[in-house]
């Protein structure tokens, strides 16, 4: 069946921000559906408020509209551009339940737009719990026992049925098990109920009897119009049922299945995608199967691409997205040429000759007081994935690439005690760090069998790790490592063990390991993901690293004739360029970071160089098998980007767009580039030096290039002791912001107000000792906080790219604060002095590429603006997307330009580009992932994600960015003031403004005092403490539409903490600056005054 000649336009939707249990694997999956419809001549315009996308940049779609994912905003699109069809299977949950919003409200109807890839009714049947347990019955698939419920009464009714505990709560139509849980008493299931109803869009749960302890599996499915159904990844999970998928440790393809099993579990597969009626494209179906007999029941499907699609299409080199998005314009999968073989048809199976692990990575440590227990509510921020031959060297190259300070499974630190009873404890629990516990609970004697019987790990997983465990106690009967013998040694590289783990054991550094490796001729060979274990050959330039035994080719009478070259790719020495990724998303380095690592491959291919990408992360852009020339997908650690430095032998090395990840890596490697025996490579780091950017990163040689400038800083201080604090503190003056020298994202950073509170921290927060000291700085109160982002060629030519001002104050980490472009309140004095320091400090720092820089800019008691450096970043920032979105002017690509050479000049980039409309960066918090967390914002970064506003004025762009994160600004009705005795002088114009657009103004005593001295009527409400009916009854009751609350010091901190819980368990917008709250009111009266239009990045920069 051809491709369909009825339909020429198509609407994609994105998935929105990054958020946890729906991150950048929508971006990957979007952008390559875009590519895929446009290489077919179809026109596609695409919806999404992400501007840290590749999905995003104005090339990917024909007509891009970066603005709020909601039914309202999309209908507006719609009228504009009329779509003959909308493809809602690629943009997550969010593109899911819009798409049946416009279905269900008449939209599509009303437009003539066509659902393709999934219609309503296979939808809803997947989606709706109730449905789906009927479709299930149909056909003879078993499910949980369990029960619907769309309010508390019938919950409980439910819940009587199951009688057992624990219960399993799971809302409909949600994203990674948001509002769900796992309840083990009555109040649990009370509370897990009410927040799952509220999570659902719908109002509905499912209640579900535990299946805790069972084995549970994913498999990936695609039906054509011809209703051809293939398989293309079984996925197990090594935690057992009760875990969320997407925070379980994964491997590909199922390990522990027998052929009867999988060949059910395929039937089961079949059976149900054609059931629920998914026509075309990929479908996500999880299976729960009983360890004691066998039994099998489905737990869901996803009647779209989801979570797992990235990891199924990086394991198995099969671009799930692309080959859906053609099945839905009507190809059959047999016209579809598979791209990595350029001969198979699509209907082909993929089949793997490798073992595939992702392994979460989580952020609990930025949450405090909320647990770090794994529940079935997904709650990781990012995951790498690891290639090898076997599953110990899968799993132990997964564990490194996590980038969380380990080497491998163990052997690189001392192992903790842990009593017997605790280990127990530990092995019962889900959490994180469970899989290191098994470890300990080998080294202490446990057998597989005890193992088992607290984590239900099944034992075949245990008996792999268990040769780990067994090979590592061998390796530590060794004294040095000449002992060590080269079988041996060869054995540990082929178990996964890295240079680190063995330099640990032999008590040397894993250079002096590398180099008798070299010396043994102990090297990696390359193999390629090729979707058909080397049964066809193949070009695809994807590929992971292993250790083989060497090949020879003999003649009849047994003689060598020669060695067979076990790398299954050719070292060509066209001019290559090695980019270095980010590793997997985290708080503080995310998908902006991934962004910038494609432009550099986009533009070095541009300007005729071939490229070479390592990166771990399975869900972004950067490791799609045709964004670069060749891909390596590997741990971004010394070693294993010294394997590819040394096979691929590159002419230039960028560092600077992956974040911290290259930059740890990037002083290392020229010192190894360094040496002698390493000359002939040629190799360099391109771009800023690597000890111009050390210099930046180093406090006290930092303030000597400020001080040769006569740059201003905050006072500051560093201290290796806690006697040293206490008196940089005294000499600095409070308040102060405190944090550790060597830490991203604003890690345990803090504002201090008094001493006992600096004595705290330093005692309960940090280590601080002469090797970790802490950084003492004045904190700037009240200050505005500036980034600005600027280009510096080899010629010291430099171009701001962006100035934006941050609309919550200093003192709040900038990745958590929402800014704006151009800047809306600072003097031209100000942002001339910023100007100049940026130019003077990128040519004092020899930056060639980007520099990001941080101000503040405080007024003095005349009200004169000061302007203060807070910090320079020699590198790519997480504002590049947004700056290049909002400007029009690709940074990143232009960066790689003056990388490789040319100037601006040379460019054509000769003065700041200035934004057509005013944009708005807002962060997205996950603070309902986290209960017992704190809303409040600080110094410390928390958010996942952001989203973008554009509009003519302030006001309206800021109320877009709000809309666009959750966050929408109400219009009408009461808003709650309660701020610390400082705030309380700017909080008057705030109340009049709010009284003025006719919103009624709650505040408790002291609040309402202070105002009504200014003749503000206000309504008085009691604290919690005070009695009942009180502000949190009204919270909770929908009395309240805005709360601004801005506690400042510890203890008001802890005493408004009850409000801010409440405010987020009943989404009430909340501000927590006074700054902020004054954006607020500008948006709420352009939304009273002014009608939300949206424009196409396009036309905005035509």
């Amino acid at each position: 069946m051809p491709r369909r000649k009825d339909i020429r336009r198509i609407l994609i939707l994105g998935s929105g921000p990054i958020v946890i249990g729906q991150a950048c694997e929508f971006d990957y999956s979007g952008t390559q559906a875009c590519k895929a419809l446009r290489s077919e001549g179809f026109e596609v315009i695409l919806v999404n408020s992400n501007p840290a996308s590749i999905m995003t940049d104005p090339e990917t779609a024909n007509r891009t509209y970066v603005e709020p994912l909601t039914a309202s905003v999309v209908e507006q699109i719609i009228e504009i551009e009329r779509p003959d069809a909308l493809l809602p299977t690629m943009g997550g949950q969010t593109a899911l339940n819009i798409s049946v919003e416009l279905a269900e409200s008449g939209i599509l109807e009303k437009y003539n737009i066509e659902l393709i890839g999934a219609d309503l009714n296979a939808i809803k049947k997947a989606e709706d719990r109730n449905l789906f347990k009927i479709a299930m019955k149909n056909i003879g698939v078993d499910v949980c026992p369990s029960g619907i419920a769309s309010n508390l009464q019938e919950a409980e009714i439910v819940g009587n049925e199951i009688s057992s505990f624990p219960k399993i709560i799971r809302p409909a139509f949600t994203l990674g098990g948001s509002g769900g849980g796992i309840a083990y008493n009555q109040d649990e299931f009370l509370e897990l109920c009410k927040t799952g109803l509220d999570a659902s869009p719908v109002s509905q749960i499912l209640i579900e009897k535990s299946l805790l302890g069972w084995k549970e599996f994913e498999l990936e499915v695609m039906r054509d119009l011809s209703d051809n159904v293939v398989i293309i990844c079984s996925i197990e999970n090594v935690d057992p049922m009760g875990v969320h998928t997407g925070d379980s440790i994964t491997v590909a393809p199922a390990q522990t299945l027998t052929d009867r099993e999988y060949q059910r579990l395929r039937d089961y597969s079949i059976s149900i995608i054609r059931e629920i009626g998914v026509a075309t494209g990929g479908s996500n179906i999880q299976f729960a199967i009983n360890p004691n007999n066998g039994e099998i029941i489905v737990i869901e499907m996803n009647p779209r691409v989801s979570r797992s699609s990235a990891l199924a299409s990086k394991a198995t080199g099969f671009p799930i997205a692309k080959i859906a998005a053609l099945l839905a314009v009507g190809y059959r999968l047999d016209e579809i040429i598979n791209d990595i073989t350029g001969k198979t048809p699509a209907c082909f199976e993929p089949s793997i000759d490798y073992v595939v692990t992702k392994i979460p990575r989580f952020a609990f440590e930025k949450f405090s007081g909320s647990s770090s227990i794994l529940t079935t509510s997904m709650k990781s921020v990012g995951e790498a994935m690891a290639i090898g031959r076997c599953f110990e060297e899968s799993f132990q190259k997964a564990i490194r690439s996590l980038e969380t300070g380990l080497s491998g499974w163990g052997c690189d630190r001392v192992d903790q005690n842990v009593s017997s009873i605790e280990l127990e404890r530990l092995l019962r629990t889900p959490s994180p760090e469970r899989i290191m516990h098994v470890r300990l609970a080998m080294k202490n004697g446990r057998s597989d069998n005890e193992i088992f019987s607290f984590s239900k790990i099944d034992p075949w997983f245990l008996s792999k790790l268990r040769n780990i465990v067994e090979a590592e106690d061998q390796l530590l009967n060794y004294e040095n490592i000449t002992q060590l013998e080269p079988n041996f040694l060869f054995k540990l590289k082929q178990l996964g063990f890295s240079d680190r783990q063995i330099a640990f054991a032999l008590n040397t550094d894993e250079l002096t390991i590398r180099a008798r490796r070299t010396h043994l001729k102990i090297l990696p060979v390359y193999k390629t993901v090729d979707t058909c274990a080397s049964e066809f050959s193949s070009n695809t330039p994807y590929h992971y690293s292993t250790y083989e035994r060497p090949a020879y080719n003999i003649d009849n009478d047994g003689n060598i004739i020669k060695n067979i070259n076990l790398n299954e790719l050719k070292n060509d020495n066209k001019n290559k360029i090695l980019i270095l990724g980010g590793g997997p998303n985290r708080i503080g380095q995310g998908i902006e970071f991934d962004y910038c690592c494609c432009h550099a491959s986009y533009q070095a291919q541009e300007d005729d160089y071939t490229t070479i990408m390592i990166n771990s992360n399975p869900e972004t852009v950067s490791t799609d098998y045709d964004t670069s020339d060749i891909l390596y997908f590997e741990p971004l650690t010394l070693e294993d980007v010294l394997n590819v430095i040394e096979f691929e032998e590159p002419y230039g090395i960028v560092v600077q767009f992956g974040g911290q990840t290259p930059l740890k890596l990037s002083l290392p490697i020229v010192n190894w580039l360094e040496k002698l025996e390493n000359s002939k490579l040629r190799t360099k780091v391109l771009g800023t030096s690597p000890i111009s950017i050390d210099l930046a990163e180093d406090r006290e040689q930092f303030d000597k290039v400020l001080r040769r400038l006569d740059i201003r800083q905050p006072k500051n201080g560093l201290a290796r002791t806690f006697e040293e604090s206490l008196s940089v503190a005294n000499k600095v003056g409070y308040p102060l912001v405190v944090r550790p020298s060597y830490v991203l994202g604003g890690r345990a950073m803090e504002i201090v107000y008094e001493q006992d509170e600096l004595e705290r921290y330093i005692k309960e927060a940090v280590n601080v000792e002469p090797d970790h000291p802490i950084l003492i700085d004045q904190y700037l109160e009240n200050a505005i906080e500036v980034d600005v982002d600027a280009l510096c060629d080899v010629s010291k030519n430099v171009v701001i790219g962006g100035l934006m001002e941050h609309i919550e104050p200093a003192g709040i980490h900038s990745g958590d604060s929402a800014c704006c472009l151009p800047s809306i309140t600072l003097s031209a004095e100000s942002i001339k002095t910023i100007k100049h320091w940026t130019k003077s400090l990128a040519i004092e720092l020899d930056v060639v590429g980007l520099i990001n820089l941080q101000f503040a800019v405080k007024r003095d008691d005349e009200g004169n603006e000061i302007v203060y450096i807070i910090e320079a970043n020699p590198r790519a920032s997480r504002t590049v997307p947004f700056v290049s979105k909002a400007t029009g002017v690709p940074l990143a690509k232009i960066a790689t330009q003056l990388l490789l050479g040319k100037t601006l000049k040379d460019i054509g980039l000769n003065q700041e580009p200035i934004p057509p409309l005013q944009a708005i960066k807002e962060a997205v918090m996950p603070f309902k992932r986290f209960p017992g967390s704190d809303s409040l914002l600080g110094p410390e970064m928390r958010s996942t994600g952001e989203v973008m506003g554009s509009a003519k004025t302030f006001g309206m762009a800021y109320a877009k960015s709000e809309l666009a994160a959750g966050e929408g600004l109400p219009t009408s009705g009461f808003v709650f003031l309660s701020t610390h005795d400082r705030d309380k002088p700017a909080l008057i114009p705030v109340a009049k403004k709010l009284i003025e657009l006719g919103f009624s103004v709650l505040a408790t005593s002291g609040t309402s005092n202070y105002l009504e001295k200014f003749d503000l009527n206000v309504e008085r409400v009691l604290k919690v403490h005070e009695g009942r009916p009180n502000i949190e009854d009204m919270i909770r009751s929908g009395k309240v539409q805005l709360v601004i609350n801005t506690p400042i010091g510890r203890q008001a901190i802890y005493d408004d903490k009850y409000l801010r819980k409440a405010a987020l368990d009943y989404s009430v917008p909340t501000l927590t600056t006074l700054k902020g709250a004054s954006a607020a009111v500008k948006g709420i009266e352009a939304l009273q005054n002014q009608i939300l239009s949206v424009s196409a990045l396009q036309d905005i920069h035509s």
